[in-house]
C-alpha cells in the first residue's frame, strides 16, 4: 500500500494513525517533499476521475480566481493539480492495483480485509 498526501494534513494524519493502529504496512509519499509526476497523476485521473481528485473544499481551491473555478476542465484541473499538489484531495492510496481517494475508516477496513 502506498499513501500519498501532505504530512501536515489532518486527514492524512488520521489515515496514517488508523493504518498504524491496524498494523497495516504502507509507504508514505509526501507531495510537498517528494513531488508528484505527471504520469502518476494521469493514472489516478484515469482510475477515479479528475473530479474526485480535485479538492473543492480547501483553501487552495478558494484562492483560485472565480473565472478559473467556473471554467475548470479536465485539462486545467490536471495542470492546477500538478502545479499545486495541495489542491488534490487527500489521501490518495494505491492498493492492489486500485486507487482510492479520501479517508473513511469503515471503507478502509473493507479495503484491507
Amino acid at each position: 500500500m502506498k499513501l500519498y498526501g501532505i504530512r501536515n494534513c489532518d486527514t492524512v494524519k488520521k489515515a496514517r494513525k488508523w493504518l498504524d493502529e491496524q498494523g497495516v504496512p504502507y509507504e508514505f509519499h509526501d507531495f510537498k517533499k517528494d513531488g508528484l509526476n505527471e504520469a502518476r497523476l494521469s493514472e489516478w485521473e484515469k482510475a477515479v476521475g479528475w473530479e474526485l481528485l480535485l479538492n473543492r473544499r480547501g483553501t487552495t481551491w478558494r484562492k483560485l480566481s472565480e473565472e478559473v473555478r467556473d471554467t475548470i476542465s479536465a485539462q486545467s484541473a490536471h495542470d492546477i493539480m500538478l502545479e499545486n499538489t495541495s489542491i488534490i484531495k487527500r489521501p490518495v492510496v494505491e492498493h492492489e492495483g486500485s486507487v482510492y481517494v479520501g479517508f473513511n475508516a469503515d471503507d478502509w477496513a473493507t479495503l484491507i480485509n
